[in-house]
């Protein structure tokens, strides 16, 4: 009993001094404990109760695992009781919300938890929600993130806060965790699909670390530190890539290959860039290997697209829409040339000889081959060499619209007139062309 007692008190004391060095909470702050009833919730909420710190707790249930899923919430609702603890409980359709926002199960879950707590949050004036990932957990981060390829900051492991989310017991390990719980005689449940090798970090628990386990003994707290120290790296590294970033963007969606190229690890700072918008690091490797060859080339993730322009990479979200529904659409207003009148120098606005037009006038994107008389020159001119000239980068001429009378070009929307159109001291009446809204 005594020996129980001495290893209780010890888990208390590290546990305590974790919170109070990552100043997760204090003994003024109101705790929500996220408890599911599995070993490492439960051991949570013993010791958040035993250092006497105020707490709830909430339990979701999302009827995943048929009778598992109930027998979980009558565990919780018995424990709660016996601790005299207030418990909020909340049922889910979790597969219905996965279909919905066509998501995974996982995904699903994670989101409908924390959509929630954030509410108990508010509506029960409570600081933080504590959620029991341990030292374990966060080895398993480390190691799926370097599986999936996850630059620096994929590689810090599980952070003790994020935002109102903390985690009390990440300086200690799974296996501290059955030992208190096994001396507080206390009891908790399975889960059976954590002992199926199933999902990704399932086979990292099962298999890679027993295996890195009779190589180092240690494995777990190696991991753990190395982790910490990343972090600690990331902070800095985050630093170096801000500053970077302001080098070399031009704008918010224009980076500049030449300032790009001059930075000391110019591949380091593209993948920072691009792969919060989706784009994994083979695919940077591509973008990286497209800047010492010819313009032209696309690259795309689910959300975004960049494209090698002439001097920048161009980044843009893309829409799924039909050109059509980006096509903006024009008014012509007709009226006598009088002596007074001034020629409107937006480039929204043409002014023409309205007695050389056809009507109706028309709008379309430009194609290859189209050709025109730009206002002020003699010979015709290829749109195509126009927009070149002018230094159009590729998503600038996808946009590109020509006004036409018939099948000839009066109006380089937004750019210049055909020459032939021109208003002249012969014109009696003009045609004022405006571009409207994008439709």
């Amino acid at each position: 009993m005594g020996k129980n007692r001495y290893l209780c008190s010890m888990l208390h004391r590290r546990v305590n001094k974790y919170i109070e060095e990552k100043h997760l909470f204090t003994m003024s702050d109101k705790v929500l404990v996220a408890l599911s009833g599995g070993a490492d919730s439960v051991a949570l909420l013993r010791i958040v109760l035993a250092l006497g710190y105020r707490c709830e707790a909430a339990h979701c249930n999302f009827h995943l695992r048929g009778d598992e899923s109930d027998r979980d919430e009558q565990f919780v609702r018995r424990l709660c009781e016996e601790q005299h603890v207030v418990l909020h409980v909340t049922h889910f359709d979790t597969q219905g919300y996965a279909a919905r926002h066509r998501m995974s199960i996982e995904m699903a879950a994670r989101e409908l938890r924390y959509e929630w707590f954030c509410r108990l949050l508010q509506e029960r004036s409570l600081q933080v929600v504590a959620v029991a990932h341990h030292r374990d957990d966060s080895v398993e981060t480390f190691l799926l993130n370097l599986i999936r390829g996850a630059g620096v900051n994929g590689l810090k492991g599980i952070r003790p806060r994020n935002g109102q989310v903390v985690r009390p017991l990440l300086d200690i390990s799974r296996q501290d965790i059955l030992e208190y719980l096994q001396a507080m005689g206390q009891e908790y449940v399975t889960d059976s699909t954590n002992l199926q090798d199933e999902y990704m970090r399932n086979k990292i628990r099962l298999n890679v670390l027993p295996l890195l386990r009779e190589l180092n003994p240690s494995v777990s707290e190696c991991i753990a530190e190395t982790a910490a120290r990343l972090a600690d790296t990331a902070t800095l590294y985050n630093i170096g890539i801000e500053e970077g970033r302001k080098r070399v963007m031009e704008t918010e969606n224009m980076i500049h290959i030449s300032r790009l190229l001059q930075e000391p690890a110019p591949a380091a700072l593209l993948f920072e860039i691009l792969h919060p918008l989706g784009f994994n690091s083979g695919q940077v490797n591509d973008v990286c290997r497209s800047l010492s060859a010819q313009s032209g080339k696309r690259f795309a993730s689910a959300g975004w697209e960049v494209l090698r322009d002439r001097e920048y990479l161009l980044i843009r979200q893309r829409k799924e829409e039909s050109p059509s529904m980006s096509m903006p659409q024009i008014e012509i207003q007709m009226q006598e040339l009088t002596s007074d009148f001034i020629i409107p120098r937006s480039k929204d606005t043409a002014c023409l000889d309205a007695d050389k037009l056809v009507l109706p006038l028309t709008i379309r994107r430009w194609q290859q081959g189209d050709s025109f008389i730009p206002f002020g020159m003699k010979g015709r001119k290829n749109v195509s060499d126009y927009l070149t000239d002018r230094k159009f980068s590729l998503f600038q001429k996808e946009k590109q619209c020509v006004v036409c009378s018939e099948e000839r070009i009066v109006w380089l929307a937004g750019e210049r007139i055909d020459d032939r159109y021109r208003v002249t001291e012969k014109t009696k009446r003009i045609a004022i062309v405006r571009l409207k809204a994008f439709s």
